[in-house]
């Protein structure tokens, strides 16, 4: 009897056992799996981009600032903005040194093949700039023999290169917004391209001796970025907070706070 008792007594030890390594397996595959509640995530911007992402006195602001903040803390996780080059963001997503990207990124298809985007957050689209002075130069049909400025790694870099060669015009490339608004504002080049919400706000901020001409060139929307087939929890939490803020009305207080309608 003794010895019956003491087997089943082992049985029922090795099973216990065996349950709580199972249940601490279960919860260590849980956190390394995704549960995004109270994890950062390394967050790439380019500060160089008001009125979404720019710095000022030592403090980033923006649109993209304030709803990546607002979206991180209606979710529960939190972030750490990561400052770069735009053209440096989806190649440092690639590297693994990013988590997400909020950079006044446009969804686009070629994109799509690297990043896995959250649904549209803002409506955009190109717009031709010129000088103010510039009255020769209304639509894309009169820049043949022209210079035209754009933006590394951006949308309007892309339209410009599949139009170049059939409108006939030369293309320059700048890292930033401002060094491309000084090449028009100097002459060195004719027009520059550029996402109408961002110039509109640079030319209300402060005289550039820019305008803009024509209508928009597309319709591009933004988009926040996690790398293909990876974070698929996160960007979930990303789009529900996204929903969330724009149904509560605080994604309308952050747009209005820097763009009036």
């Amino acid at each position: 009897m003794k010895k019956s008792y003491m087997v089943i007594l082992c049985l029922m030890l090795s099973l216990l056992l065996a349950a709580c390594n199972s249940s601490k397996q279960t919860q260590a595959t849980g956190r390394e799996n995704g549960n995004t509640e109270n994890k950062t995530y390394k967050v790439g911007v380019d500060t160089t981009y008001p009125p979404f992402e720019y710095q000022e006195n030592g403090q980033y602001k923006g649109i993209d600032i304030d709803l990546i903040n607002e979206i991180a803390k209606n979710q529960g996780f939190k972030i750490e903005l990561k400052p770069m080059d735009f053209g440096g963001i989806i190649p440092a997503m690639q590297a693994k040194q990013l988590d997400v990207a909020i950079a006044g990124m446009s969804i686009t298809d070629e994109r799509k093949k690297v990043v896995d985007f959250s649904t549209p957050y803002f409506d955009a689209g190109l717009v031709l700039v010129v000088k103010k002075e510039n009255d020769r130069i209304k639509t894309v049909d009169d820049l043949k023999g022209k210079t035209v400025a754009v933006k590394k790694g951006t949308t309007g870099a892309t339209y410009v290169q599949k139009l170049s060669s059939e409108k006939g015009f030369k293309v320059v490339q700048f890292n930033d917004s401002p060094a491309m608004f000084q090449e028009v504002t100097n002459g060195n080049a004719d027009v520059l391209i550029e996402d109408y919400p961002v110039i509109a706000y640079a030319i209300a901020q402060k005289d550039l001796g820019l305008k803009m001409v024509g209508d928009r060139l597309n319709g591009d929307q933004y988009g926040i970025a996690v790398l293909k087939g990876t974070n698929q929890e996160l960007l979930e939490k990303i789009n529900k907070g996204l929903k969330e803020l724009k149904e509560n009305g605080k994604y309308d207080e952050i747009v209005s706070k820097y763009l009036s309608k």
